[in-house]
């Protein structure tokens, strides 16, 4: 449409340039947003900060931080006074690639220059900061946002609530809580949701409850990342009725359950073996309306294979192909895993060569898994094939795949293939493992002499 403005004689103003580089730069079109901008320069309208300050959000969001901190070089030598939005853009980007420290010094030259600093430049800061764990330099920042007048809000304590959480210092969480309602900040749903978090990977799980009742008397309502988060902690603590009756209490009070809460709680009924309750969730799942994603779905397909049902696990499968569900490498070899188990070798060597024709390469452990059955179905040659194959998928043997293989040949008394084997991977770099190290041992201490000289 702007091509056809031109083509027809019209001349766009600042404001039509400025919207088309905004649709670019917002659409993650990087290189045409550049080129748009050196248009606007070519047909002699000077970009403003705002347009500059819109590609080097753009580049910066695209990890290109070189290419933006020269346009912002650019946007210096022509006189152009940067602003905010323009700091906190090369901020942000920065923190995202780790550069702290240039992030601090930018922080610097914004003090140097007058620019007027908000809540956000120093969040954004902090919340970087955190990530990384450096905690009292966080606290610093906070020191000299203080000196500058600028007190923290309540996302710069949720965010220091959060890296004191996850540190294990659940303790300190609760003290910035308590200093952020002495300053008159009230937590919101996400402090509280945090310091819950805290106590659930502690396994605390009876303190994680009173902050739950606490957010309810405050009047604070939990949402479904509560609830969530909550089930989650019961559910690791095998917990499993505490966890059920928390997941029936959601309906009363409003939340929707949503793809992650059902996946935590069909993650505990299989690892405790309560199979058919399982399935019975999911199928309430389902009529709820709630669309599995790959996460639940390989919950599902391992838990059915691990307990033998392939038969449910292959109509499972069936039903994500069916419903146009972009299968990944972990679905198949979950899949093939189970199959061979079960002793449907060759059901495994179908799904396993079919995978070049979903667009799949097998990775290290698909591999390991088949080789493996193979072995056990008494097809070591076959394996060795596939095992000597690994390089036309570019995956290269690891220590798992190479035992395995040494192991099945020692069982079947190739001792000089097993050796051979053997020799490459140490010369790779791997080590036998336990059971390969015994085998050998014992094959030399029957042959009563060495099988390595």
């Amino acid at each position: 449409m702007f091509d056809e403005m031109t083509e027809k004689g019209y001349q766009p103003n600042l404001i039509v340039y400025s919207t088309v580089l905004k649709g670019l730069s917002e659409t993650g079109n990087t290189d045409r947003a550049v080129r748009f901008l050196r248009l606007m320069e070519g047909r002699g309208y000077e970009p403003n900060i705002v347009a500059y300050s819109t590609v080097i959000d753009c580049l910066c969001k695209n990890g290109l931080l070189k290419e933006a901190l020269d346009l912002f070089s650019e946007v210096k030598v022509k006189g152009i006074r940067p602003n905010i939005i323009t700091y906190n853009c090369l901020i942000h980007g920065m923190c995202n690639l780790g550069q702290q420290e240039e992030a601090t010094k930018l922080l610097n030259e914004m003090v140097d220059n007058n620019i007027s600093i908000n809540i956000d430049t120093y969040n954004i800061l902090i919340d970087a900061l955190c990530k990384e764990g450096m905690i009292s330099k966080a606290v610093e920042t906070i020191d000299m946002m203080r000196k500058q007048d600028i007190e923290p809000n309540v996302v710069t304590y949720n965010t220091l609530v959060d890296a004191h959480c996850k540190e294990g210092m659940v303790f300190e969480a609760e003290d910035i809580i308590d200093t952020m309602i002495k300053r008159g900040i009230e937590p919101n749903v996400v402090t509280y949701n945090t310091l819950v978090n805290g106590h659930c990977l502690q396994n605390k799980m009876d303190k994680a409850r009173k902050v739950f009742n606490l957010m309810i008397e405050k009047g604070c309502e939990p949402d479904i990342v509560t609830y969530s988060t909550m089930i989650n902690g019961y559910c690791k603590g095998k917990r499993l009725d505490e966890a059920m009756e928390l997941f029936h209490e959601i309906s009363l009070k409003g939340p929707i359950p949503d793809t992650v809460t059902y996946s935590t709680l069909l993650q505990s009924m299989f690892q405790l073996g309560r199979v058919s309750t399982a399935c019975e969730l999911f199928r309430k799942m389902l009529a709820s309306g709630q669309v599995p994603d790959l996460v639940t779905c390989s919950i599902l397909m391992n838990g059915l294979g691990k307990t033998g049902d392939i038969e449910e696990a292959l109509k499972l499968f069936q039903a994500m192909r069916n419903s146009g569900l972009e299968l990944d490498i972990v679905l198949y070899t979950i899949l093939i895993d189970g199959l061979c188990k079960a002793g449907h070798i060759e059901f495994a060597k179908e799904l396993f060569h079919q995978l070049s024709d979903n667009g799949l390469k097998p990775d290290v452990y698909t591999y390991c898994i088949m080789i493996n059955g193979l072995c056990k179905e008494g097809l070591p040659d076959e394996a060795y094939r596939l095992f000597g194959s690994m390089g036309d998928n570019d995956c290269l043997p690891d220590s798992c795949c190479y035992n395995v293989m040494i192991r099945r040949f020692l069982c079947n008394s190739y001792t000089s293939k097993a050796t051979q084997l053997l020799t490459e991977m140490v010369g790779k770099g791997f080590s036998a493992d336990i059971i390969t190290a015994t085998l050998f041992m014992d094959l030399i201490i029957h042959s009563n002499k060495s099988i390595l000289l």
